[in-house]
């Protein structure tokens, strides 16, 4: 065993400085020279404070494309169906607090770095809801069709005005006059409860409609990941209680969230009521286009559409 131990720490000890300063940066000079430059494997508090600064730097390289799929798939599709403005709208806002709340406060940057990527890629997907809201539907998308030019000039107007809204708080959440540290602590503490009521409509949307729609399955699941690692890498790191019980709680509905998307995994076009409602009244409008009804005689005959109704009343006759 020692034989063995003496030609590990043989590797370790001439590891180069290009490889060693980045580890010694990350897990810190006393904790490298334990775990790496002697190998002592067993030392457990340096090596759980390794397994935070891994697991936070994992978090932090995840939160910078974790919605990036997400964003994708609204593009492609044209269409934010499905996504829930005010759930989009209470959640970055409660990214916000936490970035502010953390950066001002000095904790490590490991432990909220994917935070200031989430802020941003939430962001985006609130204005492209905004952008491809509808007339006729709900701001995710809803029953609206293609946006008409009035229609597009209007969402243009909804997308600067929430990036106006977006610097504002921005500015006001980093400004120590605008908002104190005894503020920034209280608002802190209400994204506890924000984390929860974001994910509420998101939720209840997912229910109604029996469908997760444009909700991307990635984002959702890596952030339920993220933030059951975050439990741990706060705890080890920070041990504010103001952090872990947010954490908390987003996990839970996190995890609410992956379960709807088991559930309604095969029902991704939609196949709620609100469904239904909308396939009855696009087969009536053709009903109408063509001269006939839902309830005519054509309907229950199958007769052909173009022949005259005398023929197709004869055949009945007969």
């Amino acid at each position: 065993m020692s034989a063995l131990h003496s030609a590990i720490t043989s590797i370790t000890q001439n590891i180069p400085s290009f490889l060693r300063q980045p580890a010694e940066a990350l897990i810190g000079e006393q904790c490298y020279d334990v775990l790496v430059y002697n190998f002592d494997i067993t030392h457990v508090e340096c090596l759980k404070y390794a397994l935070s600064k891994g697991l936070g730097l994992g978090i932090v390289l995840g939160g910078g494309i974790v919605k990036i799929p997400q964003i994708l798939k609204i593009g492609r599709s044209g269409s934010a169906r499905g996504l829930s403005l005010s759930a989009y709208i209470l959640e970055t806002t409660s990214y916000a607090i936490n970035l502010a709340y953390a950066s001002r406060n000095r904790f490590p940057f490991s432990t909220y770095g994917e935070n200031f990527f989430l802020t941003i890629q939430n962001v985006i997907i609130t204005l492209l809801i905004l952008f491809f809201s509808s007339a006729r539907g709900a701001a995710g998308g809803g029953l609206g069709g293609p946006l008409t030019g009035k229609q597009t000039s209007g969402n243009l107007g909804k997308v600067i005005t929430g990036l106006v809204i977006t610097i504002i708080t921005g500015v006001v959440l980093w400004s120590e006059n605008l908002c104190p540290p005894g503020m920034l602590a209280l608002l802190q503490a209400a994204t506890l409860p924000l984390s929860l009521i974001s994910k509420a409509p998101q939720i209840l949307s997912n229910h109604q409609n029996q469908s997760t729609g444009n909700l991307s399955a990635f984002a959702v699941f890596n952030a339920l990941l993220g933030c059951l690692a975050r439990l741990f890498t706060t705890k080890q790191e920070v041990d504010d209680p103001l952090i872990f019980w947010g954490f908390a709680g987003a996990a839970l509905l996190n995890a609410v969230l992956a379960l709807q998307m088991v559930v309604y995994w095969k029902n991704t076009g939609g196949t709620g009521l609100g469904d239904d409602f909308k396939n009855t009244i696009n087969r009536r409008h053709s009903a109408e286009e063509r001269g006939t009804s839902l309830n005519s005689p054509e309907k229950y005959l199958g007769g052909d559409s173009t022949a005259a109704p005398g023929k197709r009343w004869a055949r009945k006759l007969d």
